[in-house]
C-alpha cells in the first residue's frame, strides 16, 4: 500500500495564502489566516486546519467574510476591552488581539477582551501555542450565535453550538499544557465531514428530534433535526450543559451580542484572558506546583500499560513536531474539497 504524502508546512503555507489573496483577501490577513490553518493541521486538529479553508473562500466569495479592514473598539480599559471584529477573518483577529492583549497582561497581570461579530477563528489550540511560547496562561472561550446543533441537558431543541473552551499554560520542560475541549461530546465539523463520508460514529453521540440516542450524523440534517449530545451523554450532561453556559456568558454575554441578536452567518464571539505568571505566586512558584501535578499523571498506573497517561496537548506537540520534520499528512478529503478553486484561480499545490 503507498503511504500518504506529505506536504512541507510551508508549501502548503504559500498555497493556502495564494488563494485567500485570489479570492479577495488582504495580503497580511491572507498570510495569518493560512499560517493559522497550516498550524491546526501540524498540531493534528485536521477538522479545524485546511479544511476550512473550502468554507472560508466560499465565504469570501459571498461577502459574508470581509477581505480587510480593522476591529472597531467598542470599550477599551487598561485590563478589559471589547472589540467589534466587522466579520474580518477569526485568526487574524485573534493575532492582533493577542498582540493587545500580551503587553497589558505583562503590565497589568491580567487582560482580557472580547470580541463580537468575529469570522470563525479555526483552530484554538494554535493560539494556547503561542501563550505557552510567550510564558502565560490563556484562557479562551468561543461560541458561535448564527447556528445551534446543541439542546441543554433533558431538552431535544438545539439552543448552542458546541461552545469550545481552552486553557494552556508552560511547564519548565519547555513544553505545556493544551486542553481544547468542547462542551459536546463532539464537533459539528467533524460530524459535516462523517455525514459527507456516510459513516456514523462509534458511540452514540447524538439524540434524535424525540430524545432518542444515536451515533448516526445525518441526525444533524433531518427535518427536523437532532442535536449533538452535552459534555456527559444522557446520564451527565448537565455537567456539558454547564460547560455551554459559562461559554454563553464569557462570550455572548460579555460582548453584549450574541443569540438575542439577528443571525448575520457563519462566525464566532470570543473571550480571550491572558495572565502573567508573575504577577500572582511568581513563574518559579506556578511551575514548581504544575509540573508536579504533571509528573503525577504522566507515571500515573494506566489501565492499559500500552497507553500511558498523557497530559492534554502532549501528542499535538509531538505530532507537530513530527510533521515539521516529515511534511503535513492531510486528510484525503481535503485537497479535493479546495480543486474548484485551485482551478479557478491558476493556483497550484
Amino acid at each position: 500500500m503507498t503511504s500518504p504524502p506529505r506536504y512541507a508546512a510551508e508549501q502548503l503555507h504559500r498555497y493556502a495564502s495564494a488563494l485567500l489573496q485570489k479570492a479577495g483577501m488582504q495580503t497580511e490577513l491572507a498570510e495569518c489566516v493560512a499560517d493559522t490553518l497550516v498550524q491546526g493541521d501540524l498540531l493534528g486538529h485536521d477538522t479545524h486546519g485546511l479544511a476550512l479553508l473550502a468554507g472560508y473562500l466560499k465565504e469570501l466569495e459571498t461577502g459574508s467574510m470581509r477581505a480587510q479592514g480593522a476591529p472597531l473598539v467598542v470599550s477599551d480599559r487598561p485590563a478589559a476591552l471589547l472589540w467589534d471584529g466587522q466579520r474580518l477573518p477569526g485568526p487574524w483577529l485573534m493575532k492582533q488581539a493577542m498582540d493587545t492583549l500580551t503587553p497589558r497582561a505583562r503590565e497589568l497581570g491580567v487582560s482580557s477582551l472580547v470580541i463580537r461579530r468575529s469570522h470563525h477563528i479555526a483552530c484554538l489550540a494554535v493560539y494556547l501555542l503561542r501563550a505557552l511560547q510567550d510564558d502565560l496562561l490563556m484562557v479562551l472561550a468561543c461560541s458561535d450565535a448564527n447556528s445551534a446543533s446543541v439542546a441543554p441537558f433533558g431538552g431535544t431543541q438545539a439552543v448552542f453550538t458546541p461552545n469550545p473552551l481552552a486553557l494552556g499554560f508552560p511547564l519548565s520542560d519547555e513544553s505545556g499544557v493544551m486542553v481544547d475541549i468542547s462542551a459536546s461530546i463532539t464537533t459539528n465539523g467533524m460530524s459535516n465531514r462523517k455525514h459527507k463520508a456516510g459513516e456514523k460514529y462509534a458511540y452514540d453521540v447524538l439524540i434524535d428530534a424525540d430524545g432518542n440516542p444515536s451515533n448516526d450524523p445525518a441526525l444533524l440534517f433531518a427535518t427536523p433535526p437532532g442535536t449533538l449530545l452535552p459534555v456527559g451523554g444522557l446520564t451527565h450532561g448537565h455537567k456539558g450543559y454547564g460547560l455551554s453556559l459559562l461559554v454563553e456568558s464569557l462570550t455572548g454575554g460579555l460582548a453584549g451580542h450574541g443569540r438575542a441578536d439577528p443571525k448575520e452567518g457563519w462566525g464566532a464571539t470570543v473571550h480571550i484572558t491572558l495572565y502573567d505568571l508573575k504577577a500572582f505566586g511568581g513563574h518559579a512558584e506556578f511551575l514548581r506546583q504544575m509540573d508536579t501535578v504533571a509528573e503525577r499523571c504522566r507515571t500515573n498506573k494506566p489501565i492499559d500499560p500500552q497507553r500511558p497517561v498523557r497530559l492534554p496537548g502532549e501528542g499535538g506537540l509531538a505530532r507537530r513536531a513530527q510533521q515539521l520534520k516529515e511534511g503535513v499528512q492531510l486528510h484525503p478529503s481535503i485537497l479535493p474539497s479546495l480543486e474548484d478553486y485551485a482551478n479557478k484561480f491558476g493556483v497550484k499545490l
